[in-house]
Order: C-alpha cells, then sequence, then structure tokens
C-alpha cells in the first residue's frame, strides 16, 4: 500500500467514517495539534531522562493516539470501533504529579522556559498542548467531542509542567525564576 492516496491534493481530507472536510477544518486542527504534541513529547523522551518518565511518556502517547482517533471519527458517520479514554487514564497522570511533587520544592515563583533542552521541550510539548486544548475547547462548542479528552487534555498540561521541573531537579539545572517589573 503506497503512503499517498492523492485524495488530498484539492485540500479536502476523510474523516473515520468517510465524511470529507476542508483540511483547514476545525477538527482537522485539533487532531493535528494532538499529533504535533505527540511528536514533541517523543523528542523529550529521547533525551537523557529517568526510565520511569520514559515509560510514562510512551503512555501518554499511546493515550494521545486514542484521542487522535476519536477526534478524527465523523461522530455521526463512523461505525468504526475505536479506544476510548478512562478515567483511570486521568488518574495516570495525576498518580504521576503527585509522585513527582512530593520529591520538588514547594513553587514560589512563576519560572521562566529553559535550563536544559529536555526541560524546553516539556514546556513547549505543555505549550502545544494548552492549544490543543483551546482547539478542542472550541470543536466542543459546535461538535461531539468525547467526554473525558477535555479532562486529559487539561491534566496533561499540568503533567507536562511538573516534568519540566522534575527533569529540572534531576540534571541540576538552573530553574530561573520570572521577576515582574512593579
Amino acid at each position: 500500500m503506497k503512503i499517498y492516496t492523492k485524495k488530498g491534493d484539492e485540500g479536502k481530507t476523510g474523516l473515520i467514517g468517510g465524511t470529507r472536510v476542508t483540511k483547514n477544518a476545525l477538527r482537522i486542527d485539533a487532531y493535528g495539534t494532538i499529533d504535533e504534541l505527540n511528536s514533541y513529547i517523543g523528542v523529550v523522551r529521547d533525551y537523557q531522562i529517568d526510565e520511569i518518565y520514559k515509560k510514562q511518556l510512551i503512555e501518554i502517547q499511546d493515550r494521545l493516539f486514542t484521542i487522535g482517533s476519536s477526534l478524527a471519527s465523523d461522530p455521526e458517520k463512523s461505525n468504526m470501533k475505536i479506544p476510548d479514554l478512562n478515567e483511570s487514564d486521568i488518574a495516570f497522570l495525576e498518580q504521576c504529579m503527585d509522585e513527582m511533587d512530593s520529591q520538588l520544592p514547594e513553587m514560589r515563583y512563576f519560572v521562566l522556559p529553559g535550563g536544559n533542552h529536555a526541560v524546553s521541550f516539556c514546556h513547549v510539548a505543555r505549550c502545544v498542548c494548552r492549544r490543543a486544548e483551546r482547539l478542542i475547547v472550541e470543536l466542543k462548542q459546535n461538535e461531539f467531542v468525547a467526554p473525558l479528552v477535555l479532562t486529559y487534555m487539561n491534566r496533561l498540561s499540568d503533567y507536562l509542567f511538573v516534568l519540566s521541573r522534575k527533569i529540572a531537579m534531576d540534571l541540576n539545572a538552573d530553574e530561573q525564576p520570572w521577576h515582574p517589573r512593579v
């Protein structure tokens, strides 16, 4: 099977279920941003970070494929069985954050992104996650979005922030506080 179909040459693509939409449709933008986020998480995983975080990130990448599948489906026409998110997926993120938080110093200020490549890419992933969340909020105002998708995305951006702080601590990277000029 060839990777190219030529069906998208005119700026349209197909959803699961067969519906054709423009490539700039909100649903496409939402799951495309999920794909972008997944790629940035892969970059974080490629750095020399603790294996436990690599395993967590693989689990998260799998869930992002689940979300992408859900968003790529026409909610009215698709009969294909796609994977679902579960409450346990959200609990997993919360448990991971609680474990990392228990080892981190109390946060007393905002921090500037940076200090190490892995830390910086955690922040980039967090920002892309928030953008995906905003797109999904907008999509949900007009179309069906599976109930746990927004909750998961909100929790994931928090996870990525906590992970950035934990990796900074593990690698002894400088966590630069923000000092507002007032």
